[in-house]
């Protein structure tokens, strides 16, 4: 056995593995470069028909837009005048659609579609939407309800309530007024006044002690209160045709028309009633 033999088995023991046609390989044979060269030659040419087919047959670019027109502002016009600008424009008037409004009056334009200052292909729809004015309805006649229900009636039907109060002969929390009046036309949502009823006016009881019967009598009358019963007592000779008492006492608050008693001295009261 040589020494040297065996030191050239372990060297090539030690060689790294090359790819044909790498570098420091062995060089590829003649076939096998001519069948890379035309599988990368197909490669290259699929890609290629596959991008004009996507581009061109199944999603083909837009055509050119040409002329384009620039949309004006409709708003605020009528239809002739919207119609008639829009044609000057290049442009056509599209579907009306139409709305309430509670200022602006019927017919007039409150929008449009496509908006102005965008650009539009030549004979363009242009959509709009026209006022059909303000909304108008009755006023309800709810005189003589109490003011809770008659708020609830106006409310429920779009109008805005605020209610003043006076003195009436109704009973208190009774409407004894409507404006503007039941039956008038009213743009909602508009405001109606109710005036509610804060009852008879109340008067206060004066005080009538120490008054002769006929100058009470005169003051209750102008107040509007009636005496309806005079009572004489006895008073030992004092307080003669005097008001020595009175019911309601003073200082409390009365209806008009309210009955007031008095007793008033009378002399000899007793002796008259022995005879």
């Amino acid at each position: 056995m040589k020494l040297g033999g065996s030191l050239e088995r372990r060297r090539g023991r030690g060689r790294s593995f090359r790819l044909p046609g790498a570098e420091g390989g062995p060089p590829l044979p003649r076939l096998e470069r001519e069948l890379l060269v035309k599988i990368g030659a197909l490669v290259v040419a699929g890609w290629i028909v596959g991008y004009v087919l996507s581009t061109r047959v199944l999603f083909p670019a837009p055509p050119p837009p040409g002329d384009l027109f620039e949309v004006p502002d409709v708003r605020g016009l009528g239809l002739a005048s919207a119609r008639e600008l829009l044609s000057g424009s290049g442009l056509t008037l599209g579907a009306i659609d139409s709305l309430l409004h509670p200022s602006v009056p019927a017919e007039i334009i409150l929008g449009q579609s496509p908006l102005p200052g965008q650009v539009a292909r030549p004979e363009t729809p242009v959509r709009v939407t026209i006022s059909l004015g303000p909304q108008l309805r009755s006023v309800p006649d709810v005189r003589g309800l109490a003011e809770d229900r008659a708020r609830i009636v106006l409310e429920t039907s779009g109008f805005l309530v605020r209610s003043d109060s006076a003195e009436s002969e109704e009973p208190r929390g009774r409407i004894i007024g409507v404006s503007p009046p039941p039956g008038e036309q009213v743009v909602l949502p508009g405001q109606v006044r109710l005036i509610v009823s804060m009852g008879p006016p109340v008067i206060t009881m004066p005080l009538v002690l120490g008054l002769l019967e006929e100058e009470a009598t005169t003051m209750l009358d102008s107040l509007g209160l009636v005496v309806s019963e005079v009572e004489e007592v006895f008073r030992f000779g004092r307080d003669q045709g005097i008001v020595v008492e009175q019911e309601p006492a003073s200082d409390v608050e009365l209806e008009r028309g309210s009955s007031v008693r008095l007793k008033v001295g009378r002399r000899g009261l007793e002796r008259g009633n022995n005879d």
